[in-house]
């Protein structure tokens, strides 16, 4: 058993509690670790009791990535905070301590489990990102208001919560309330909510019920419109067509020219201007629909790589599996007839047989690693190859498309000169100018001005469409870098790992003979 690692004044959360903690209840989940202090990775981790040390703050955390259940109950923590690392977390127990209020929860967004009893918190908040919580528990807290408990129907998989103890409690038919307003719910404080006080429940607050039903109905139309909107936005932005759909890019361009609206108002240019709109935004459905086709290839090839490269890793590792089982099993047969050796010749014959075995299997497992190193070495430059191809040829594409945007911008632009000079023409000789809008008369009044406008709003709109297909061009081409990069990076830290992992594995076993010694 394990000596007890008592502490009696108040203190923060450092390394040393954590270490302690961590080598008291560590068992090793991958066959190439062992179970020694030294060699424990924090992000290895999955379960952490850290109840009864008077902790005062909650902090060195970031670590412990995979860590999936936290007890830190019967402390002395003031605020939630610390946990923005552990994004496995499904089980948080901080029962028992000062906390005055709920926050801090933001990134533990797998949570299933909160237990938050015996505190000082007043009001039920902050929790939004909980989606998947099952079991709430806030008993023995400061919550004064029964309505505030309504939050927590935004939590459809809630199961159970306890609320005894609160000053709510005060409010009369609690049970009922909380039985009407959570139908689904199998267990309040620690008892079962049978089909009577469910019925009872219904009938009582049923007309408030079918309101707040309504209500809720509504606003989940509305909002799975916008996550439907939102997504639809994600899908444009990844295929690097946002906003090509349509006239977007065409109201782009005018947005910010001055003169424009006056421009149209003049005899013609109307025509011109709606006939332009329309071959833009042919153009451009044209370029966002092909932008949607290519984008769908292109991840239809990335998942093609990541599940080749993952059966090419388990392959791998039950061949690794295999060879270790082998070895162990012989292994152990060695160690036992060793520890039978008296002569001193003889036993050190043996040893040095078990190291040259020891010897063969760490060069089997480095052979194998690095088998698929260089096997995952030409899937990525294959890869890479392919993705390039289609990244080029959706840039030509988009290129052309720009380019016949242009055209359609330069005749435009030499169509708006041609009755922009008739125009000139009409008011310098007087005639017909009351058929003219006076902002249009004084416009056109100023010769130069007119030319200078059209110039501008030209070279204006030639520079939108400049900067569009600049942006996808870019983002597209940064897109496959940062794609590339990282399968690389994270290729090359599984290779790392791995051969730590059998450097690591190879001297506890060299250690452990030694010790026969």
């Amino acid at each position: 058993m394990s000596s007890e690692y008592i502490i009696s004044e108040p203190t923060s959360m450092d390394k040393e509690i954590l270490q302690h903690a961590v080598h008291e209840q560590f068992k090793p989940d991958h066959i190439l670790r062992f179970p020694d202090a030294s060699q424990i990775h924090f992000n290895e981790v999955q379960k952490l009791r850290l109840e009864y040390k008077n902790i005062l703050r909650i902090d060195h955390l970031w670590d412990f990535s995979s860590l999936s259940k936290l007890e830190l109950n019967n402390n002395a923590i003031e605020k939630i905070q610390g946990l923005d690392h552990l994004i496995n977390l499904t089980w948080l127990n901080l029962s028992f301590n000062q906390i005055e209020k709920i926050e801090g929860l933001e990134c533990v967004q797998k949570l299933e489990v909160l237990n938050l009893s015996n505190n000082k918190i007043s009001v039920i908040e902050n929790m939004d990102t909980l989606e998947n919580l099952t079991h709430f528990f806030i008993s023995n807290n400061l919550i004064g208001q029964l309505d505030n408990v309504l939050y927590l129907r935004k939590f459809k998989n809630l199961a159970a919560f306890n609320l005894f103890g609160n000053p709510f409690l005060n409010e009369g038919d609690y049970r009922f309330f909380i039985a009407a307003y959570f139908p689904k719910l199998m267990f309040l404080d620690s008892r079962i909510l049978d089909q009577k006080t469910r019925k009872e429940a219904s009938i009582k607050y049923h007309y408030v019920l079918e309101k707040m039903r309504l209500e809720e109905l509504e606003l989940h139309q509305a909002d799975e419109a916008r996550q439907r909107h939102e997504a639809e936005l994600k899908l444009h932005r990844d295929a690097f067509v946002e906003f090509l759909n349509g006239s977007s890019l065409f109201k782009t361009m005018f947005k910010d020219d001055p003169k424009a609206q006056t421009l149209h108002c003049a005899p013609g240019m109307d025509s011109l201007i709606q006939r332009f709109e329309h071959q833009m935004g042919e153009l451009c459905t044209q370029l966002f629909e092909r932008g949607l086709a290519e984008h769908k290839r292109r991840e239809t090839e990335v998942k093609s790589f990541f599940s080749c490269q993952e059966k090419a890793v388990t392959d791998c590792q039950e061949k690794a599996s295999q060879m270790l089982a082998k070895f162990n099993h012989e292994h152990k047969e060695r160690t036992e007839e060793l520890q039978q050796l008296s002569d001193p010749e003889v036993r050190k014959v043996k040893i040095d047989h078990c190291n040259g075995e020891i010897n063969r299997l760490c060069k089997n497992l480095m052979t194998l690693e690095f088998q698929l190193v260089s096997e995952m070495e030409e899937k990525i430059k294959t890869f890479e190859s392919r993705i390039s191809d289609m990244v080029r040829h959706f840039s030509e594409i988009a290129q052309g498309m720009f380019s016949h945007c242009r055209d359609l911008e330069d005749d435009y632009y030499q169509k708006m000169q041609i009755v922009a000079a008739k125009i000139l023409q009409t008011v310098a000789r007087d005639a017909r100018k009351e058929d003219l809008p006076d902002d249009v008369i004084m416009l056109f009044e100023d010769r130069d001005a007119v030319i200078d406008a059209l110039a501008t709003a030209h070279n204006n709109h030639l520079l939108k469409i400049n900067d569009r297909e600049t942006q996808l061009t870019t983002g597209i081409s940064a897109w496959k870098e940062a794609l590339i990069k990282g399968i690389r990076d994270e290729e090359l830290k599984r290779n790392r790992m791995n051969i730590s992992d059998i450097h690591r594995y190879v001297d506890n076993l060299r250690e452990q003979l030694e010790e026969l010694i």
